[in-house]
């Protein structure tokens, strides 16, 4: 028995992602440099992003409002109203940013649609995440999208378990060694790191040591190969 179920990630998999944050993390390093004699900015940032994630979970929303704060743990008092609407115009910027494909990425999805059913397990804020779909003119070759608040063990059995599916026939690609493969992994799945060139530092972990279902791969093209070589 094959490969039943792919599971795929949308950010920095499917589409530029990384990018568009890294340019707004440039912009907000800008707006406060006035007020940041020590120069703090960016590990200030850092470190209240990473703190907000149990409250705001992730996406540009989370970021736009961890940047705030950011902003006046670095400038306090001195930070000016007209700073914060900057900020708040840098994540309208981040939200509204055009979806840029990855080199191949359509011509690989129907190859991989005719080998099992597809389902986009995606984590962020849901509106940005479904705008993001539509723009991509990707939904379609999807039989269900899965837009979860974080991807963990549980969350890959319960996807397995909707899509009526047993974890040894599914298979998840993704960018993220924290979030798309070793959660995919523990949950007794298949995966294939797709690492992009840009990586999120939260997001990077220790790669799994010689384990059977694990594929590190240069490009999603090549979890065609794989899924055929099972």
């Amino acid at each position: 028995m094959g490969i039943a179920l792919i599971c795929l990630d949308a950010d920095d998999t499917l589409w530029h992602n990384e990018k568009h944050f890294g340019a707004t993390f440039a912009a907000f390093e800008h707006i406060v440099a006035p007020f940041d004699e020590a120069g703090i900015a960016r590990e200030t940032l850092d470190a209240v992003q990473i703190r907000n994630l149990k409250l705001y979970g992730y996406g540009a929303k989370s970021f736009t409002l961890s940047m705030i704060e950011a902003a006046l743990e670095v400038g306090g008092d001195r930070m000016p109203g007209d700073a914060v609407a900057c900020i708040l115009a840098a994540g309208r910027e981040l939200l509204a940013h055009p979806v840029e494909l990855l080199p191949g990425i359509e011509e690989t999805l129907d190859a991989l649609a005719d080998r099992a059913r597809l389902v986009l397990v995606t984590k962020g804020d849901l509106l940005h995440q479904e705008t993001k779909l539509a723009a991509s003119g990707l939904g379609e070759r999807f039989s269900g999208i899965e837009i979860v608040s974080d991807k963990t063990a549980d969350t890959f059995r319960r996807v397995f378990q909707r899509h009526d599916v047993t974890a040894d026939r599914a298979l998840m690609a993704g960018d993220s060694l924290r979030s798309d493969i070793l959660p995919a992994l523990s949950a007794g799945a298949f995966a294939a790191h797709v690492p992009h060139a840009l990586p999120w530092a939260h997001e990077m972990a220790d790669e799994p040591t010689d384990h059977p279902r694990f594929r590190k791969l240069e490009r999603l093209a090549e979890v065609v190969e794989w899924i055929d070589s099972l």
